[in-house]
């Protein structure tokens, strides 16, 4: 990887780079989700995961890699038979015979994976340039023969020599490819590096790219957007940032991102992504934590008076997007940092309309049991208080 160095400045071009193109999103959650280290779904998992990413919109399904055989094979052949409303490709090694294995089940898409960094030819694949680029060719022109859609994917593209990239993507062009995968596989990339050598790939390629981040320095999503930014047009994400080590760019962060940083709908039914992300949660024995970016249980929780008092009177004052877009509602906890608006906001709930002197002397009280406590107060306990407070006035 060529660092980038601060004193070079931002590229000029980056800073007026809006994304004007269509954006595509093709979810892996059910591959690349699943090599997470101790996941594994359920074949009637996948089938309710391949549902409910049709129904929120996705363009593509990454259903998994037929030439695992067994019950990998059966599940992708059950969610073909689904017949959903999106592209069902699978997952295969720049092999004929892996290929073959994909036809069997159905798809309309293949991806074709192969490493181009000399890293991982010479120490992974034990490999030349050469026989890399024989393999992304003979198996493309075997699929193209069979009338599927191929996504080329270059895997560890980001630690690749640049000049080798593009003979690579040349050659998968010439082969009949659809697009180009670039892979940063071990999320080295910051979002100025990514922009700059996405550019040179879509100005020089010709080939549509695809961005397949992950996030082991927390830039998958930012990543992602970069290389948008430069001119890819498709989008690897699974749900929840689920993907091997620190996971890959999440699929609700990048769908919202795109709609309230870029402007860019994408016209998916969002009011969907909490419950998608719940049942992806249980089926991967991965909990969501409260603080997990537009789906996280804490993101409408309001406790402290400054941000509650803003948000009764309008809640724009916090909210970007409001929280049924995403299948969550808005809450109030009392706690240490409370005041009357969220006590009051929280009585009301009940059916209470406290005055404004009954406030004054309950919001102390409730504050010292929270900090006796350390905790938020249960709402039962608000209201025991009001009504002791009440009877004894």
């Amino acid at each position: 990887m060529i660092p980038f160095k601060l004193d070079e400045g931002l590229p000029e071009d980056m800073l007026n780079s809006p994304i004007r193109h269509s954006v595509y999103i093709d979810d892996t959650t059910l591959r690349d989700g699943e090599q997470t280290a101790g996941v594994v779904f359920a074949n009637e998992e996948k089938i309710h995961i391949a549902r409910l990413l049709a129904m929120l919109g996705v363009h593509q399904i990454e259903v998994g890699i037929p030439a695992m055989g067994g019950d990998e094979k059966e599940a992708i052949k059950a969610i073909v038979r689904l017949e959903l409303p999106t592209s069902i490709l699978a997952w295969n090694r720049a092999v004929v015979d892996d290929v073959r294995h994909s036809l069997d089940c159905g798809v309309d898409a293949v991806a074709l994976s192969i490493s181009v960094s000399d890293i991982h030819i010479q120490h992974k694949l034990r490999s030349t340039r050469q026989q890399v680029l024989d393999a992304v060719q003979r198996s493309t022109e075997f699929a193209k023969r069979h009338s599927l859609y191929v996504s080329v994917n270059a895997e560890d593209a980001s630690r690749a020599d640049p000049e080798f990239l593009l003979e690579f993507a040349r050659a998968a062009k010439e082969a009949g490819a659809d697009r180009l995968r670039y892979c940063d596989t071990v999320g080295v990339l910051d979002p100025v590096e990514t922009y700059k050598r996405v550019k040179l790939l879509v100005d020089e390629a010709g080939l549509p790219v695809e961005m397949h981040t992950h996030n082991d320095f927390g830039m998958a999503v930012a990543n992602a957007l970069a290389g948008l930014k430069a001119g890819a047009t498709y989008v690897n994400t699974t749900v929840n940032g689920l993907g091997e080590r620190a996971g890959n760019a999440s699929l609700e962060e990048l769908v919202m991102a795109l709609q309230y940083c870029e402007g860019i709908r994408l016209g998916f039914r969002t009011s969907l992504m909490r419950e998608l992300s719940e049942y992806v949660a249980l089926a991967s024995g991965r909990p969501l934590p409260p603080s997990k970016p537009v789906v996280g249980s804490n993101l409408f929780i309001y406790e402290s008076e400054g941000r509650a008092s803003g948000v009764v009177r309008d809640p724009a004052t916090y909210e970007v997007f409001l929280p049924g877009e995403v299948g969550l509602s808005r809450r109030f906890n009392v706690g240490k940092y409370s005041g009357p608006s969220v006590v009051a906001q929280k009585l009301r709930e009940y059916g209470f309309h406290p005055t404004e002197a009954e406030l004054r002397q309950l919001v102390p009280m409730l504050r010292s049991r929270a900090i006796a406590l350390k905790r938020s107060l249960f709402d039962q306990e608000v209201v025991e208080e009001y009504r002791r407070l009440s009877h004894t006035n």
